[in-house]
């Protein structure tokens, strides 16, 4: 006869057969890793297909820098990071990307699909922390925005792609 499983054996049964976490992604994945930070660890779901490449940008928390060209925050001495990665063909996907301090940021999260590392308005998807609906109107600061500590912060980011030219940019349809 059978002994039914205890509870923590049940646990690991289960914990056995789920599938594997998503890979980390980007070259600061070893910053996301246990003990690691300040940094955060982006999921990124509803993604449009699996092709190109993805794009996490880390800009300061302020309405006159946040999606300022690269080149000039640098220049300035100010916050600036990017982290790239293929899109991978299957499973889940989480990118890290490093933080200098513990503090306030503004998070930018992009689908390059015909890796022309140039935003196509009309191809490319987008996504912020707040994963509030696009729509036509330039991203407000606050859509951007990510609380870091010491530690990794987690947060999951929806990708938005245009969905029309009059409804802007959305999620897609079922996700």
């Amino acid at each position: 006869m059978k002994r039914p499983l205890s509870l923590l054996a049940l646990v690991l049964t289960l914990l056995a057969a789920s599938p594997a976490a998503a890979q980390i992604l980007g070259s600061d994945a070893a910053a996301c890793a246990p003990g690691g930070g300040p940094a955060i660890l982006v999921n990124l779901v509803g993604l449009k297909d699996r092709k190109g490449g993805l794009k996490l940008e880390l800009y300061p928390a302020n309405d006159d820098d946040f999606l300022k060209d690269d080149n000039q925050l640098i220049r300035e001495g100010k916050v600036f990071r990017r982290v790239r990665a293929d899109v991978p063909r299957s499973g889940g996907i989480a990118m890290c990307i490093r933080v200098p301090r513990p503090g306030r940021y503004a998070l930018l999260a992009t689908h390059d699909r015909d890796m022309k590392n140039k935003f196509n308005f009309f191809q490319d998807g987008a996504g912020f922390p707040s994963n509030k609906k696009l729509g036509m109107s330039r991203p407000k600061l606050n859509e951007a925005l990510i609380d870091v500590g010491s530690g990794v912060a987690t947060t999951t980011i929806r990708m938005q792609y245009l969905r029309g030219v009059l409804s802007g940019f959305g999620p897609n349809k079922g996700d």
